[in-house]
């Protein structure tokens, strides 16, 4: 159903009021009127509206004032300027002010109906360019998902299966792997692909900020909120909201997501006004939920709520074959960006890159190929333009718990010992890493 043009009228005549009034509500719009610049400001503080309709002979403030206010807080903002005493003067400065037209009474209710159907147009024009925008961003990021793995490919089919549903998900897996390029490619290939996909990194906020940026906030509600404003729920209405590092948010924030989760509505920070908005919701996180909520630090409730489907993105060193193809496409994506001629790498280099475990992932090879390029000056990537680091001598040992030992260490000291990084890498679990660490009384170099 194609949204109902919101207008309000301000005109301290209430002949002139009431005419324009039963005109528009005759053509299908929901209208209100205010009788002067000051009731129609307060009203705008509580409500947003498509077209204002505002004369410029009024008591107290005119309507040219009323106008740079309304700018000054929405910029995009449709304001039509009347008057009964039109003079060339003040339409150049109502245009300049930023009004989308002037008009002068009495008025043809023809040319009115003409001009608010224009404005309607141009109201419609710039959401879909704003949900098209969004289409777009979304149908580049999938091509970003490449890998002929069979772990890439596990992946695509569970994106392909759980695209059309409205289910909650939860993507998992390794800072770097992609997370978020799978919420977008589950996204552009659903039903809500033509309305935004919005998208929240909770780890970077405080409890207060999260809230007002998940749930919006009105005018006043705290220092520093000068005027009202959308929530993401609310913006991402008909479409999808990404919740990035969900395990970051607080336990009070838990109880309001839940509760956000459950009836699809909310209020505003300082409201008191419920707000609905139709969204589906994925999650991301680098951490175990499921242990989370066993040790008391997630709530069982919202973790089921999320969790109705789970998608694993596996780290880069299950998917090594997937490196070539991944490489390729970052010295296609980064040559054309800085304009350089195409390149390639060094077979050397290549079998390299396929050994180096990655604990940052795709991201980390990111990085390491734009630098190669920027860094590089022949035509092909070479050894010494990746930051690789020291390679490992070859050393002869006695016994095979020397050689582990040595193992053990080196991959410790690469990872600066972080525990749950150096096991993946070495593709044993934490306990089984803590057990030969205490066997070969090994400690960090000092």
């Amino acid at each position: 159903m194609a949204k109902k043009i919101s207008i309000l009228i301000v005109d301290d005549e209430e002949s002139v009021r009431d005419s324009l009034y039963n005109w528009f509500i005759e053509d299908g719009y929901r209208v209100e009127r205010a009788q002067d610049a000051k009731k129609a400001l307060s009203m705008l503080e509580s409500e947003i509206f498509d077209i204002i309709l505002a004369d410029i002979k009024m008591p107290g403030m005119d309507g040219l004032e009323m106008l740079k206010r309304i700018k000054a807080l929405r910029k995009d903002s449709i304001v039509i300027i009347m008057t009964a005493f039109a003079t060339v003067d003040t339409a150049v400065q109502a245009l300049k002010d930023g009004a989308f037209d002037y008009v002068t009474k009495p008025f043809d209710p023809d040319d009115l109906s003409h001009l608010i159907r224009n404005a309607s147009k141009q109201i419609s024009l710039l959401e879909e360019n704003e949900i098209l925008k969004e289409k777009v961003v979304s149908l580049e990021n999938v091509e970003d998902l490449i890998g002929n793995s069979e772990a890439m490919q596990k992946v695509l089919r569970e994106i392909e299966s759980v695209a059309q549903s409205n289910a909650s998900v939860i993507i998992t897996g390794e800072s770097g792997t992609g997370k978020e390029l799978v919420a977008r490619a589950i996204h552009a290939n659903s039903p809500r692909k033509f309305f935004p996909m919005i998208s929240v990194h909770c780890g970077a906020l405080s409890e207060s900020l999260l809230e007002s940026e998940l749930f919006g906030h009105e005018k006043g509600a705290f220092t520093g909120a000068v005027y009202n404003r959308k929530g993401r729920f609310e913006m991402a209405d008909s479409g999808t909201i990404f919740l990035d590092e969900i395990a970051t948010i607080s336990q009070k924030m838990q109880v309001e997501l839940l509760r956000v989760l459950e009836s699809k509505s909310f209020v505003r920070v300082g409201g008191n006004k419920e707000i609905t908005s139709d969204f589906r919701v994925i999650c991301a996180t680098n951490r175990d939920l499921k242990s989370m909520v066993e040790k008391g630090l997630f709530r069982e409730d919202l973790f089921y709520r999320l969790n109705v489907v789970n998608i694993s993105v596996p780290p880069l060193r299950d998917r090594i074959e997937d490196i070539p193809l991944l490489v390729d496409y970052f010295i296609k994506k980064y040559c054309t960006s800085m304009n350089r001629p195409p390149i390639t790498i060094d077979a050397s280099a290549l079998k390299r890159l396929e050994e180096f475990p990655f604990p940052g992932n795709i991201r980390e090879l990111e990085n390491m190929i734009e630098r190669a390029i920027v860094v590089g000056n022949g035509k092909k990537i070479s050894m010494k333009d990746l930051p690789l680091g020291k390679t490992v001598v070859s050393t002869t040992f006695e016994s095979l718990d020397d050689l582990e030992k040595n193992h053990i260490f080196q991959i410790l000291n690469k990872y600066n010992w972080n525990i749950s990084v150096s096991a993946k890498a070495l593709k044993v679990d934490r306990v089984t890493l803590y057990n030969k660490i205490k066997k070969y009384d090994l400690k960090p170099s000092k």
